[in-house]
């Protein structure tokens, strides 16, 4: 009997020890494993790993079948462009070759000689596309420049929507492109060049147009179907694919827009990332298969320009079609990008002083599920998108101009706070510090009293959002109250969702449909999807 208590004691004590040094072991484990893989490269990854653009997925299949053939173990991860910059300098030995949209964004590298060997695999201008008949209705079938749409922008006879300037390839690219267009298209664009009045008030007046605003390409394309815009900035190739689907639809498409002085040009440059040399024979053999014949007709039928430069008269006229504005026997103007010292500060002048001002209202869930570390998640998410000196790490923070409204809400409205300008923001983190836990869910009624407050709004002066954030499911409020009030006072806004917890999707799926917005998942951190839904605003 003594024997088995002791056998007991024995187990009870191990399962304890395990309990509190347990982490500690297996770390150390964990260690020794890597050292010694590092050392050895007995348990490495011998893959050629590919970090490519989200934008380049279609081409995954092809890529790994041609890997198997030639028997080549390949991994491919995806990444934002402007992500692939931040993956790349913290951790470039994790890959093998990038596949980016953009070659101005391998400038922006700390290391400039890290990637080399680099070639393009297409073109792929980024144009605004214009409701045919609004096109017609402007004079923008015939050759126009950069200028004639800022004035049309101007004159408020058009209004576009587009992808975040700050956060995606398009928007960056389109940005730059009509810098340099209405700088006068300079040999070289310099950074004093930037301090001009007329040029920031050109640009200013450019982007006034804009009525919403993508964090992502494809979320952009599903936005401008499911709204009523008159244009978009997007890529050729998506734009071509979205007219696809316009035509299947019986709307009407859009038509493409290319400036004599210039047009934004991506390269898709295919890269290897100088680290080892025993992997850039498989390099050249899967740039070699992406600059092929076969996968560059893959790619014309895709609607990117698989040619190199000038122009190509057989281009498949069932893609490049000439009704909607595309003239494949054009040669197009490629704008210069300038030097990274002056992107920076371009995108720095963007976001303070060009950028059209928001009203941002947060409603956020604080009933008693939220307890313990949901509430704690929240604040910390909420102050880093609120502070200036934390969100402007990713060109992320508000301008002074911006407007921000901070509802809280558990099974009604609970308080609120607002400023009227985004620099001002020390009232809100203690705001935001301040909340605390209890009560049911309703995320009808703040829904609805975040729009009341936006509907104050000129639209042509503010662009206008809702963030929802809930961990739960609403057991107080009524969806088809906030439906009503949607459709009977004629609201743009967006709803956002942040998920969290055990929030009902299926709830959050229901207003996004209503409101044109979209869901987004912050059960895995907070503070990454906050993070994600700004860059849709």
């Amino acid at each position: 009997m003594n024997k088995k208590n002791n056998k007991g004691n024995i187990i009870l004590i191990i399962i304890v020890i395990l309990f509190i040094f347990g982490p500690y072991i297996f770390s150390g484990i964990e260690v020794l494993f890597t050292s010694i893989s590092n050392a050895t490269g007995w348990f490495k990854d011998k893959s050629f790993v590919i970090l490519s653009s989200d934008s380049n997925s279609y081409l995954d299949d092809e890529l790994e079948k041609f890997a198997k053939k030639n028997k080549i173990k390949i991994r491919i991860e995806h990444a934002g462009d402007l992500e692939i910059v931040d993956l790349l300098n913290d951790n470039p030995e994790a890959y093998d070759a990038v596949w980016i949209s953009n070659s101005i964004w391998l400038y922006m590298l700390d290391n400039s000689y890290l990637v080399s060997d680099s070639k393009s695999i297409a073109i792929d201008p980024v144009v605004m596309g214009v409701q045919k008949s609004k096109a017609q209705e402007l004079g923008f079938t015939n050759n126009i420049y950069n200028k004639d749409i800022v004035d049309a922008i101007k004159n408020k006879k058009l209004k576009y929507v587009m992808t975040s300037v700050t956060q995606t390839n398009t928007g960056a690219s389109a940005y730059l492109g009509f810098l340099n267009a209405l700088a006068g298209s300079p040999e070289v664009l310099k950074e004093e060049m930037l301090d001009s009045p007329t040029l920031l008030n050109d640009l200013k007046s450019f982007f006034k147009g804009v009525e919403r605003v993508s964090g992502e390409d494809e979320y952009l394309m599903t936005m401008f179907k499911n709204g009523k815009y008159d244009a978009m900035i997007n890529y050729e190739s998506s734009i071509i694919q979205l007219n696809k689907e316009l035509e299947k639809e019986g709307k009407e498409p859009l038509y493409l827009i290319y400036p004599v002085d210039g047009v934004a040009i991506n390269d898709m440059p295919f890269g290897y990332v100088e680290h080892q040399q025993d992997k850039k024979e498989n390099f050249k053999k899967i740039q070699s298969f992406l600059r092929s014949k076969e996968v560059r007709k893959k790619l014309e039928n895709l609607g990117y320009r698989s040619w190199y430069g000038g122009i190509k008269s057989d281009a498949n006229k069932d893609v490049f079609k000439k009704e909607w504005g595309i003239d494949t026997n054009k040669y197009l103007i490629p704008q210069k990008y300038p030097s990274k010292t002056v992107m920076n500060k371009a995108f720095d002048i963007y976001v303070e002083d060009l950028r059209k001002p928001t009203h941002t209202v947060f409603c956020l869930d604080r009933s008693g599920s939220m307890n313990g570390s949901g509430i704690n998640e929240l604040k910390e998410a909420m102050k880093y998108i609120v502070n200036r000196e934390e969100a402007r790490k990713d060109r992320l923070q508000f301008s002074k101009e911006d407007k921000i409204t901070i509802i809280q809400f558990n099974g009604y409205v609970y308080d609120t706070s607002k400023t009227f300008n985004g620099y001002d923001v020390d009232s809100l983190i203690n705001y935001v510090d301040s909340i605390y836990v209890g009560g049911g869910t309703n995320i009808y009624d703040p829904s609805i009293e975040a729009l009341k407050i936006l509907q104050k709004e000129d639209p042509s002066e503010y662009n206008t959002v809702v963030i929802l954030m809930t961990d739960g499911q609403s057991n107080q409020g009524s969806y088809y109250n906030l439906e009503n009030f949607y459709k009977n006072n004629n609201i743009k806004a967006p709803i956002y969702s942040i998920t969290f917890g055990q929030a009902d999707e299926s709830e959050l799926n229901e207003i996004a449909d209503l409101t044109n917005g979209k869901v987004f998942n912050g059960k895995s951190g907070l503070k990454e999807a906050f993070k994600e839904v700004r860059s849709f605003s």
